[in-house]
């Protein structure tokens, strides 16, 4: 076996290797502020206001990153999340930017309510519970107004019940069959979004989402919810998170003949940067690492808050 390790063959027997074009860069883009500012639980990690949203995804294609998924904070938020599907909101002033400046990056865009809302979830709230069919007309209405700004993809997070053909449905009625979606198929209730929920402050202000993301014990669950949703119409499925999540990511793989992609989540990431800080190990190499396995699992697409370190690591820079 050693003979295929010898240093000058392995990179040409290798198995499962990142390509910058595998990875999606989120993109927090916050309507409030002037200049960039830091999330202090993702250490490296920025808020952009919408004025350098553009300038920011050209630095990322710089370095060879070509696809974004953007999430918004308004400036106002109510209990049905309204300014997520006006015209003028924070994600389709900052699709329009993009587009205008760099035509041929992939944006893709967060369909969900919980920045939006005053109570924090992701749907509209009646007595304390979230009802699913009626919050599926407002992330359909959603979805168009992004469409129209320009998004190429829409990514609906919301884990609600009918989600991608109400989505579908509405994109295609109003001339947009050629948006795609890419839907959070398999997302659990994990205790790993917590810097994101800090980063999108979108947390909730009363319960859990338990009721409406996967329970973590469960794994046949995850097939059920992507063959729901690839019968509705979703042309990709999402893992969500994904470290921990791998065996999860191999069954889709192994059963649907569509693009997978993996959400390699906040907390995956602010775990690295916290072992990094304190000298443990080397958090680009343990990034890659990382990164790798879950290509290895089966990902088509991978979408890290690492992707910045890891184009610079492949490219030497």
């Amino acid at each position: 076996m050693r003979r295929l390790r010898k240093e000058n063959l392995r990179e040409l027997v290798q198995e499962s290797k990142i390509n910058l074009k595998d990875l999606i860069t989120p993109v927090f883009v916050d309507e409030r502020i002037e200049s960039k500012v830091e999330i202090p639980s993702m250490p490296g990690y920025f808020r952009f206001p919408l004025s350098k949203v553009a300038d920011e995804i050209g630095r990322a294609m710089e370095l060879g990153l070509k696809a974004f998924i953007l999430f918004g904070l308004p400036s106002k938020k109510d209990e049905i999340g309204s300014s997520a599907f006006e015209k003028d909101g924070v994600i389709q002033k900052s699709v329009k930017s993009i587009k205008k400046e760099y035509p041929d990056a992939v944006v893709i865009t967060d369909v969900c309510l919980c920045e939006y809302t005053s109570h924090g979830h992701c749907g509209v709230v009646k007595d304390g519970k979230i009802l699913n069919d009626e919050t599926l007309p407002i992330i359909a209405r959603v979805a168009v107004s992004h469409a129209e700004a320009g998004a190429d993809i829409v990514a609906p997070s919301g884990m609600m019940d009918g989600m991608i053909s109400a989505i579908r449905g509405a994109l295609d009625s109003e001339g947009f069959e050629d948006t795609a979606i890419m839907s959070y198929s398999a997302k659990y209730a994990s205790n790993f979004y917590g810097p994101f929920r800090d980063a999108a402050e979108s947390g909730y202000s009363f319960g859990d989402r338990r009721s409406y993301q996967m329970d973590f014990h469960n794994r046949r669950e995850a097939i059920r919810e992507v063959e729901l949703d690839i019968k509705e119409g979703a042309d990709i499925v999402m893992v969500k998170p994904a470290l921990a999540y791998l065996d999860v990511i191999r069954d889709v793989k192994e059963r649907f003949y569509v693009p997978i992609a993996a959400y390699n989540v906040s907390g995956e990431y602010s775990m690295v940067k916290a072992v990094e800080k304190m000298g443990w190990m080397d958090g680009k190499a343990l990034a890659y690492e990382i990164l790798t396995s879950i290509k290895r699992a089966g990902t088509d697409l991978i979408i890290t808050y690492h992707s910045y370190e890891i184009a610079k690591l492949i490219s030497n820079v």
